[in-house]
């Protein structure tokens, strides 16, 4: 194990970037996953059959395909549709643009991300609304409340104790889930160091680097939500898991020994 090595490519400049390039794929593709997912939330549990249908068949289509072959399906998609027109249905096109220009390795890797984390969001928004209780629907409707504010004001916040802890897991996945976009060209950290190591012959070393920024990066996020997790889970029943230092504390008094003055009955 070259140490040295790892130490001198671990703050590298193009380390750095890729860094950089994965949190912002990360960003952009569960901010599109979860407005994705809020949308095909809400059509599930709608009493219309279009939108169930409709919902259940991009979630059957999304989970049911593998994540790097919707990847290598957007970035060859000039492949099979060479222009992308804009205009009516079956008439004259308005706008006429080249798919290649359109769909470049950047947009085709947060089209592959975002819309395969849309149909695993969806379930997640759609369970934690489903958690809150018909009652607060229907208080909120004796209030004069429409079904929209009632959503927006009563339902979502109470369900974000349920959403908020496997939407993390989410994000933390998504994270390592972005050196899949290596395979269309994008330099993010694994193909970065890949770049670097087919060059240098340092394969092992660069490896390590990938993957001690990905503990630190996955630490961090963990970190976060264990405090959003603990934001959201005040006034419930279900309390969210005590930090490091609480547990220590804890552990610390537990261990303590007490003792009692004869006279007084005070503790010592």
């Amino acid at each position: 194990m070259r140490w040295d090595v790892v130490g001198e490519y671990l703050f590298n400049p193009k380390v750095l970037d890729g860094v950089v390039l994965t949190l912002v794929l990360t960003a952009v593709a569960m901010i599109l996953g979860c407005l994705i997912g809020l949308i095909l939330a809400l059509m599930k549990i709608s009493s219309s059959l279009l939108l169930n249908v409709a919902a259940d068949g991009y979630i059957w289509l999304f989970r049911g395909t593998p994540l790097l072959v919707q990847l290598l399906f957007w970035y060859n998609l000039a492949s099979f549709i060479p222009t992308l027109s804009i205009g009516i249905p079956f008439g004259p096109s308005f706008v006429e643009l080249d798919t290649n220009t359109v769909i470049t390795s950047m947009v085709a890797a947060m089209l592959g991300l975002g819309l395969n984390e849309g149909a695993y969001m969806s379930e997640i928004i759609r369970a934690g609304i489903q958690s809150v209780d018909q009652g607060q629907a229907e208080a909120a409707a004796a209030l004069g409340m429409s079904r929209r504010r009632a959503m927006r004001r009563i339902v979502l916040p109470q369900a974000m104790r349920v959403i908020v802890p496997p939407t993390g897991n989410q994000v933390i996945s998504m994270l390592k889930g972005t050196s899949l976009v290596s395979i269309v060209a994008i330099s993010e950290l694994l193909y970065t160091v890949q770049v670097i190591y087919a060059r240098t012959f340092e394969t092992i070393p660069l490896l390590v680097v990938a993957c001690i920024w990905y503990l630190f990066l996955t630490s961090v996020l963990s970190i976060g939500q264990h405090y959003i997790e603990r934001y959201y889970a005040r006034g419930a029943t279900r309390t969210a898991p005590d930090t490091y230092a609480t547990k220590f504390r804890k552990l610390i008094a537990r261990t303590t020994p007490v003792t009692f003055t004869a006279k007084e009955g005070t503790r010592a």
